[in-house]
């Protein structure tokens, strides 16, 4: 069974289950008005969370899946997709959306014999749901087996750096007699074109992605995704110099500046990010009103962070930025997930910018 037949599977069982009498095919068409969503949503979501089925009785299909969208939000799964994704029914989008539900409330009732279960790590969740969204084949579900046979990884690279890999070097589909060899063979590759990225992969080889070694592993996964993000960034920057951590530095701070905020950072290390502010204030400039500082936290408690933290993902997303981290990463000030944070947002101030200039604002920029 294919992935997103089996999330499928997943979305009726529960669709059943709220006896809403809806049943799903497909994570396009069949999503694409929201009540599939809104009924999920509400049986998984855990007692307390206040997740509730009112977002059926709006009329407008786009104010239906924001509306939707806010009751994800609760539960902290407002990711990947924006009410227009879910309208237009993206197929890659929603099964990354469907498919982090899944992973976050599963809601399925415990097996009668206990398994083995490792969990996962916020940093490998952050990473699998960021290669999951750009739509790789096949979907990845555990990182470092489905890694290991290096074809997700070229699928990567060649969003990195479109052309850079020569896909007759790589190995699609594997004999059952010399597999291993190939699956190697395809890692050693993976790892060579990494080093003509300049990617520092200091006694990193195939072998090692191929056995799902998980620190090195994780140490080539991120500097793919720090590569593609600051792609994205540069594709947008009118000088088309390459962006890197001190460029995003000083765009923070002027940018903050400009409007009228106090807060500034000096890396990405800055012990002041953890409680969420500067990053809350940061949207504020990019997007002049759109947080509500009444619930906004002043206190220093960890409580306090979190919540902020919580707060600023939630907003950023919501204006648009396909911010990966979670809002653990910024209250421990994990320097390489609050990197790609502010570099999410650099990249929604100068889409906005570029459509400023053009005189071409989408309602949904403004």
């Amino acid at each position: 069974m294919s992935p997103e037949a089996m999330l499928i599977r997943w979305v009726n069982y529960h669709l059943r289950r709220s006896g809403c009498g809806r049943q799903i095919k497909n994570l396009t068409g069949d999503i694409s008005d929201s009540v599939a969503y809104i009924h999920l949503l509400h049986q998984i979501a855990p007692a307390g969370s206040g997740v509730h089925t009112g977002a059926q009785n709006e009329g407008d299909v786009l104010q239906r899946a924001e509306l939707m969208l806010q009751e994800a939000d609760k539960i902290g799964c407002r990711s990947f997709v924006t009410p227009q994704n879910v309208v237009d029914g993206n197929d890659k989008l929603n099964l990354a959306f469907v498919a982090n539900l899944f992973n976050m409330y599963p809601a399925l009732d415990k097996p009668a014999t206990e398994e083995e279960y490792i969990e996962e790590t916020a940093e490998e969740r952050t990473y699998r749901n960021w290669m999951n969204s750009l739509g790789v084949l096949p979907f990845v579900c555990h990182m470092y087996n489905d890694l290991c046979d290096g074809r997700i990884l070229f699928q990567l690279y060649d969003y990195v750096q479109p052309g850079c890999v020569d896909w007759s070097k790589v190995v699609k589909t594997f004999s059952k007699m010399k597999a291993n060899f190939q699956k190697i063979e395809n890692c050693n590759y993976a790892v060579e074109l990494g080093l003509k990225l300049k990617f520092s992969l200091v006694g990193i080889g195939g072998k090692d992605i191929n056995e799902g070694n998980q620190v090195l592993t994780l140490a080539l996964v991120w500097q793919l995704m720090r590569a593609y993000t600051l792609s994205i960034l540069s594709s947008l920057d009118k000088s088309g110099k390459p962006a890197g951590d001190q460029a995003i530095i000083q765009w923070v701070n002027k940018t903050l500046k400009d409007a009228g905020k106090s807060r500034e950072i000096k890396n990405f290390q800055d012990s002041s990010i953890s409680d969420g502010q500067v990053v809350i204030d940061l949207i504020d400039a990019i997007k002049p009103g759109s947080i509500r500082y009444d619930v906004v936290r002043d206190g220093g408690s960890d409580e306090d962070k979190l919540a902020n933290a919580k707060y600023a993902i939630s907003m950023a997303r919501k204006i648009g930025a396909r911010v990966y981290a979670l809002p653990e990463h910024i209250v421990s000030v994990n320097s390489k997930m609050v990197m790609t944070v502010f570099c999410c947002l650099m990249v929604v101030s100068l889409r906005r910018q570029t459509l400023d200039d053009e005189g071409d604002v989408p309602e949904f920029a403004k």
